[in-house]
């Protein structure tokens, strides 16, 4: 008998160590990880720099609450917004960071309503939940945080409808990673951008899954020749220490003043020690040249093969969807590649979703294509 809530459908073993993309259950079985902890192990298990970073500043000071200055707290946020002019916030997941976004664009505007889209994915706390535009997400937990919208992804008669003068914000991923890997079409996110400007409308990115170079730069905005008022980050930020991000244009600072808000644990030393190594390997010369060859390498695998099986295949960098033909053929494709030692991830109702680490190795993407054939084909 279990002491844990049945909230979680668990696969009945358990990954208990791991190095790169190589990690190993209780029986002794390895397993080829292309879920990355869901897109948050960017650099892989076991990475040294991260690991000696953590050490490092364990023996020096675990936790000081957000009372005193922070000097990693100031270079994270630094390294993160980079030549643009932007402030940080520290906290401990993705909804949280979501969370404090919706407040800083309410309290900053003066303004509620919210747009967000269907089959997006912000998070499980209440306002996050209620930015999250899937009824299957909201049942149960009504009633959800007021003046929320919700429009049609990659849709412009939304930004038309939905977006005024009255809005305070639009909450947008660049590509819909739970809601099935769809990737946002650049002329609609320009046109979404221009909209909120016209407006007075905070645009806010959640880069939650796809911030942290898994689409093949640090940040998927910075591909889409945007410039958001907020993004947000967590994930792959910490590489598996739990750390999350509200990065917001310095203009926005005078509404987030002392006792706005808070927490405990957020931007503490260990989180921002470990957040400092990941962005000095991301930053190393050459770092996403590497990503991006793999994604291409990955990408042309995966169209050459041919299956019935096969709907489509979409994504960006190493954040790759396979549309199967049902729900059905994605549970019996992902079994089986488990079985045969590759572990992967759902998407959407029906996407096989491919999460590799960014430090995946040219082998490493060849056993994964071998294995994605055999069953595919088969």
């Amino acid at each position: 008998m279990s002491h844990l809530f049945p909230n979680y459908a668990r696969k009945p073993f358990e990954i208990v160590e791991g190095t790169g993309l190589t990690v190993t259950d209780q029986t002794g079985k390895q397993y080829l990880d292309f879920t990355s902890g869901i897109g948050v192990v960017n650099l892989g298990h076991h990475y040294p720099a991260v690991e000696e970073a953590l050490a490092q500043q364990a023996a020096r000071l675990w936790h000081m609450p957000n009372l005193y200055e922070s000097s990693l707290q100031e270079e994270v946020a630094a390294g993160l917004a980079g030549e643009l002019d932007y402030v940080g916030f520290f906290c401990n997941s993705g909804a949280e960071a979501n969370e404090a976004a919706i407040k800083l664009a309410r309290k900053f505007t003066g303004k509620s309503p919210v747009v967000t889209f269907e089959q997006s994915f912000h998070g499980r706390t209440y306002g996050a939940m209620t930015a999250t535009g899937q009824d299957s997400i909201h049942a149960g937990f009504e009633p959800l945080v007021p003046d929320f919208h919700y429009g049609i992804y990659n849709d412009y008669d939304s930004i038309d409808t939905l977006i005024d003068s009255e809005t305070a914000a639009v909450l947008v991923e660049l590509i819909q990673g739970e809601g099935g890997i769809i990737t946002a079409e650049k002329a609609w996110i320009t046109a979404l951008a221009e909209k909120c400007r016209a407006c007075g409308a905070l645009l806010m990115v959640d880069e939650v899954q796809t911030g942290m170079g898994r689409t093949g730069s640090l940040f998927a905005f910075q591909q889409f020749a945007i410039e958001p008022d907020i993004f947000t980050l967590a994930k792959g930020l910490g590489n598996g220490i739990p750390v999350g991000a509200m990065m917001g244009k310095r203009a926005l600072a005078s509404a987030f003043g002392p006792g706005s808000h808070g927490t405990t644990f957020g931007g503490n030393k260990l989180a921002m020690a470990a957040a400092k190594a990941v962005l000095t390997a991301m930053k190393a010369p050459g770092f996403f040249d590497e990503v991006n060859l793999r994604s291409q390498e990955l990408f042309a695998g995966l169209t050459a093969i041919t299956s019935d099986k096969i709907e489509d295949i979409r994504g960006l960098g190493l954040m790759i969807g396979i549309q199967l033909t049902s729900a059905e053929v994605l549970a019996e494709v992902s079994a089986v590649l488990e079985e045969k030692g590759l572990l992967t991830l759902r998407a959407g109702k029906n996407v096989l979703r491919l999460l590799p680490a960014l430090t995946v190795s040219r082998e490493e993407v060849k056993e994964a294509l071998a294995l994605i054939q055999e069953v595919l084909e088969k």
